[in-house]
């Protein structure tokens, strides 16, 4: 009767006993790791692709554990089914327009019915959030020692998580049959960087990350995953916070090298206010007004409903009061899990030794600018677009690659320059931020315009995602064994030999589907003033 219901109630996933290779396959669907037994998935559209689509790494930060560093999870033996994306942490949906809510979707949660504009929580997120999920081959083994890429995704570090379409890399992983990939949820916005007087961590969200990592580590040579190599790997904010968290751990990084995808540790933080006025400003609005007792206050806020304090963060921002302000809870220098002054250290050489990716886009500020409601067909001002992508992330790029070249770290470049309909609706948003996810992910022809999808699109993406896949399995050497030189290395142009400032352009203007050149075409926006091309 047991096995009946069973099979009754999951016979996508369930074997046929006359078949002996679907039995196989049912076999290599479970996993025993240090933590649990796990039992994937396979998704018909993409059969040869294992999908463990939430494993917990740490305990529920519920209750007395709001706010406090990750718990990991205890060994066990207990078996769970990991069929169903995890619930992302709590995050606010704005009323106000974006090209992300209105125009670009795929690249935010889904929320199963709910109102991208709702001005309210997500209802699908959770402070149950710490989980991560993995995709496999389908034909992976404990033997198969396979490079691993972890994923630490964006969003301004208030919003995102694993359950985003575009961010997804099933049709990768089907593709290569090669690497095993991974995502993290991690703890945004105050849940996770609450700045609150009586804590001694404020920085919980980048320790999450860490807890992923550790397990990770401990746990993938179960999937067929090398332990020895993985790319710490993160977009927008999650660049920033793999930056941060490799930092963090300069003498014990657990990987071998990192994919810094518009973003880095470069980025400019402000000195934390000291007298954490804004945990105690919302603390005093939700009834929690006790400012001259630190451990009251949390106690009292650790006894609010999670929804209520998403709810007036988010809605006190979108009415725009100013006064008075009420800056981001987003990482704060505490010069133990996040510093100050990333120069400095690598000035004190405390920057972890292990190779890195860094990327940018042509036109990164044309989906972050003010939404151009009265102007959506011409869209923004290109020259303010042009300012912004070079202060926000030229600079950060450059200053990342020098600082690191200056202490003889292996650092590739590249830029992309696609303008793809089928993953860019709007033409004017170009070579946009984040534009080249999808690209390396496989989403670009499996979600939204297929029709659109161009053979020279489909050319370019696969060559994108085999570079990825050589960074991963040889952050060193690999991308040089491809024809990519690193940033610094000698390379020749026009018969005689030129010293460094490599960079990998992706689509180009002149159709070509990559290109090596000069990364001073890029930062010389940022270093000497000069004109920026977003449209190269």
């Amino acid at each position: 009767m047991w096995f009946l219901w069973l099979l009754i109630s999951f016979p996508l996933f369930l074997p046929s006993l006359a078949d002996p290779v679907n039995t196989t396959t049912a076999a290599r669907l479970t996993v025993k790791t240090i933590t649990g037994v796990y039992t994937g998935l396979v998704d018909p559209e993409f059969p040869d692709v294992r999908q463990f689509r939430s494993i917990p790494y740490a305990e529920p930060p519920l209750g007395k554990r709001r706010w406090l560093p990750p718990v990991p999870v205890t060994p066990s033996l207990r078996h769970s089914y990991a069929y169903r994306f995890p619930s992302p942490c709590p995050q606010y949906m704005s009323k106000n327009l974006t090209v992300w809510n209105s125009n670009i979707t795929n690249f935010s949660i889904r929320l199963h019915g709910q109102s991208r504009t709702a001005g309210a929580m997500a209802q699908t997120s959770s402070e149950d959030c710490l989980y991560l999920a993995i995709w496999t081959p389908l034909n992976a083994t404990a033997d198969s020692n396979l490079p691993v890429a972890l994923f630490i995704p964006g969003g301004s570090f208030v919003s995102g998580g694993i359950d985003v379409p575009y961010q997804q890399p099933t049709p990768w992983v089907q593709r290569t049959q090669r690497h095993i990939f991974v995502a993290a949820n991690y703890r945004v916005n105050i849940v996770g960087f609450p700045w609150a007087a009586g804590l001694d961590e404020q920085n919980v969200g980048i320790l999450d990350q860490r807890a992923a990592l550790e397990w990770v580590y401990a746990n993938i040579g179960s999937f067929g995953g090398d332990p020895s190599r993985i790319t710490l790997w993160g977009h927008s904010a999650g660049g920033v916070a793999a930056d941060m968290l490799a930092h963090a751990y300069h003498d014990n990084p657990l990987a071998a090298g990192l994919f810094l995808q518009s973003g880095t540790a470069m980025v400019n933080i402000s000195w934390p206010d000291p007298t954490h006025s804004n945990f105690t400003f919302v603390a005093r609005n939700l009834g929690c007004d006790f400012p001259s007792d630190p451990q009251a206050e949390l106690a009292c806020m650790r006894q609010v409903p999670m929804s209520l304090i998403q709810n007036f963060i988010g809605q006190y921002r979108d009415n725009g009061t100013t006064t008075p302000s009420l800056p981001p809870f987003k990482p704060i220098p505490d010069e133990r899990t996040v510093f100050f002054n990333y120069t400095l250290r690598a000035l004190q050489n405390l920057t972890p030794q292990i190779p890195a990716l860094v990327s940018t886009t042509a036109n990164e500020q044309s989906s972050l600018t003010r939404y151009p409601l009265s102007n959506i067909t011409l869209g923004p001002y290109q020259p303010s677009v042009d300012d912004e992508t070079v202060s926000v992330f030229v600079c950060l790029a450059s200053n990342t690659t020098r600082s690191r070249t200056a202490q003889r770290l292996t650092t590739y470049r590249y830029e992309y320059a696609g303008n793809f309909s089928s993953v860019t609706p709007l033409g004017w948003m170009g070579a946009y931020h984040a534009s080249d996810v999808p690209m390396v992910f496989g989403t670009y022809e499996t979600l939204g315009e297929r029709d659109s999808v161009s053979a020279y699109q489909r050319e370019v993406a696969r060559v994108m995602q085999d570079y990825v896949l050589a960074f991963m399995e040889d952050a060193e050497a690999g991308l040089r064994g491809r024809g990519w030189p690193a940033w610094e290395d000698t390379t020749k142009e026009s018969g005689s030999g030129r010293e460094g400032r490599n960079m990998m352009r992706f689509a180009g203007r002149k159709g070509l589907v990559q290109e090596v050149v000069s990364a001073d075409e890029v930062d010389d926006a940022c270093i000497l003033g000069k004109g920026y091309n977003s449209s190269p």
